[in-house]
């Protein structure tokens, strides 16, 4: 079996636009499929959710260590419930 998958390197900023995109991508064809019955907008919806989620795997995580991945609560004070 030939491996069809090709490598593409993408900055974690280039990533984040990419997440953004499709995050939008999946809203708008959300509302097509439940505006009427759109199976094509429901088959799209699918691979944009399939795609999504792989490219949330593939995004770094943030370490601990970074001030910016600290969450914050009401008030601007660090969340414990992160």
């Amino acid at each position: 079996m030939i491996d069809k998958l090709q490598k593409l390197e993408v900055s974690a900023e280039e990533l984040a636009v990419i997440e953004a995109a499709l995050h939008t991508q999946s809203k708008i064809l959300n509302v097509q499929a439940s505006a009427g019955d759109n199976t094509g907008a429901r088959a799209q919806l699918g691979k944009v959710k399939s795609a999504l989620a792989r490219v949330t795997q593939l995004r770094p995580a943030k370490s601990d260590s970074d001030p910016r991945s600290c969450k914050l609560g009401w008030f601007g004070k660090p969340s414990i419930f992160s």
